[in-house]
């Protein structure tokens, strides 16, 4: 590509404007507004492709992530073409603003098949501030024995939309920030979503595949001044009709999980929660369920020391409030420019 200069929308590939103009309208039912306190400007945004064919900047999407100058200070949205990727991804710390996007998430499959340490294991890792993923599909296809972490996200104000996240053990690990996931399938049967996050999931389809007993949360909160917790708000419980799901077990004593206006199959164990054999986190930990409903949503036999909350206990969870929403979700760009002068002489070499 060329260097840095504006590029009209009238001047990218007709097909590729039409489908981020599509994406914008339907994202835009998500809370959106400028970066809080930052001068970057959101409606503009360096565009990169990649296609395994040759016929973008790049055949694989870490050498796009590459492309991107450390310290990056503007948005560059990242748009991936169809097509199943073998690769282990990171997003490093120092490139914030990057948005990675695909077309169709079942269209668009990002692939590895690691495990072990929960570190190491992750086809896709978020170091970076305001990354944000769409109509992906990431996956670690290691199977059923040991640790395989198909995304870690430790950056701060991360959000994903419309992703299928997929493995067994430990699937996703969110680890710490602030983060939303919107629409997004999350698949797994042991501790699947862990992590000492603060992260909203709205509108998520959770998918158990334990044939035995499984676990959904493993949430870290170490103390009580920690503002970290994971809410499921109008989301989806599903699971293996041989097996059964808890909806949390606490990997930290002052563990903290909420579910609100949820949907719970018959694959939720009517026990609900478990103290992982520790009866003294029964005391500490924070495990509430607001108004869910479904065969898997019976209050009569859950552990005595989770919780049915109020609408005024809950209130705090319901919004995008309880993770700053309002200061950093953003819609698509709009408007999209050539950039980075290194991405000519990657191309180059690449095609």
């Amino acid at each position: 590509m060329e260097g840095a200069g504006s590029v009209m929308l009238s001047q990218i590939c007709r097909h590729d404007v039409v489908l981020i103009v599509v994406m914008s309208y339907l994202l835009s039912v998500a809370p959106s507004s400028a970066l809080a306190a930052s001068t970057v400007d959101t409606s503009t945004a360096v565009l990169i492709r990649v296609d395994p064919s040759g016929q973008g900047d790049f055949k694989k999407i870490q050498d796009a992530i590459d492309a991107v100058p450390s310290n990056n200070s503007e948005l560059v949205f990242i748009l991936v073409k169809p097509g199943t990727y073998r690769e282990k991804i990171v997003v490093p710390a120092d490139k914030p603003y990057i948005t990675l996007s695909g077309r169709q998430a079942s269209s668009t499959t990002i692939t590895w098949d690691d495990a072990g340490d929960i570190f190491g294991s992750p086809t896709f890792a978020v170091l970076a501030s305001d990354f944000v993923g769409r109509y992906l599909t990431i996956e670690n296809t290691h199977g059923k024995m040991g640790k395989a972490v198909a995304l870690r996200v430790a950056g701060d104000r991360v959000a994903f939309y419309n992703c299928r996240i997929l493995s067994y053990q430990d699937t996703l690990l969110d680890d710490q920030g602030r983060h939303y996931y919107s629409n997004c399938f999350v698949q797994g049967a042991i501790d699947f979503i862990f992590g000492n996050a603060a992260s909203l999931f709205q509108k998520c389809h959770l998918h158990s595949v334990a044939e035995g007993v499984g676990t959904i949360t493993a949430q870290k909160r170490m103390s009580p001044e920690e503002n970290t917790g994971f809410t499921f708000l109008a989301c989806k419980i599903t699971g293996n009709p041989t097996g059964s799901v808890l909806l949390g077990r606490p990997w930290g004593a002052y563990s903290r999980v909420i579910y609100a206006l949820t949907y719970m199959s018959p694959a939720v164990s009517p026990l609900g929660w478990d103290d992982w054999g520790n009866s003294s986190r029964q005391s500490t930990v924070y495990y509430a369920e607001y108004k869910c409903y479904g065969p898997g949503a019976g209050r009569e036999k859950r552990v005595a020391w989770s919780r049915s909350i109020t609408r005024q206990e809950a209130e705090q969870f319901l919004t995008t409030d309880m993770i700053g929403g309002r200061g950093w979700l953003r819609p698509a760009p709009i408007h999209f420019k050539k950039g980075f002068s290194a991405i000519a002489v990657k191309a180059n070499k690449n095609n």
